[in-house]
């Protein structure tokens, strides 16, 4: 009997090292559980993924060894992959983000400011392909709450043509209920005038 030991099935197929992504390892926690028989040690890991090219996903594992850890956290950080615009080498627009007690802000920067970040935040935009960036980390600056403050930042960010079709969208869709809406007055007051 012969057991598949490699990346070929199940839920580490998609795990395989030629997929072209960076991995990064921002933290790992020993953490221990008081239990009946005394303690028992586990550990965390932050890992951040990414292509350098926009594509960028934050994961927490946990197990027994920080190479299961590890390897747990590049699994969920590869399968929560977000797509990052980028106007050239920096972001479109500034953004703030919080994630519980952590608060990021990114900023957009001139082409050779190079990545103004601390470490946790700094391994995010870095692996999203960002060279030229301005941030600050503010409050608490626990790495693992800053790593997903900031990965909510790039989340939020808009392309400026989309977002400018967006809005036009929404305000010709507006005027044109505003424009029934006078027309249907205009004839209830019709009738009434008639009647």
């Amino acid at each position: 009997m012969t057991f598949n030991r490699g990346f070929g099935g199940g839920r580490d197929r998609d795990r395989g090292p030629d997929d072209g992504m960076e991995e990064r390892v921002v933290k790992i926690s020993r953490v221990a559980k008081v239990v009946k028989g005394g303690r028992h040690l586990s550990f965390n890991a932050v890992v951040v993924v990414g292509d350098g090219a926009g594509n960028v996903g934050v994961g927490l594992g946990k197990a027994d060894a920080v190479p299961d850890a590890v390897k747990k956290g590049s699994y969920y950080a590869r399968r929560n992959m977000i797509k990052v615009p980028l106007d050239g080498s920096t972001i479109p627009h500034e953004i703030i983000a919080k994630f519980n007690g952590a608060e990021v802000m990114l900023k957009p920067a001139v082409p050779g400011t190079g990545v103004i970040a601390g470490g946790s935040v700094r391994a995010v935009v870095e692996l999203a392909g960002v060279k030229d960036i301005l941030s600050k980390a503010r409050r608490s600056t626990n790495p693992v709450n800053s790593v997903k403050a900031t990965f909510k930042a790039l989340a939020l960010l808009r392309e400026h043509g989309t977002e400018k079709a967006r809005r036009r969208r929404v305000i010709e869709i507006g005027s044109a209920r505003m424009a029934r809406r006078t027309q249907t007055r205009a004839a209830a007051a019709a009738a009434e005038a008639q009647a």
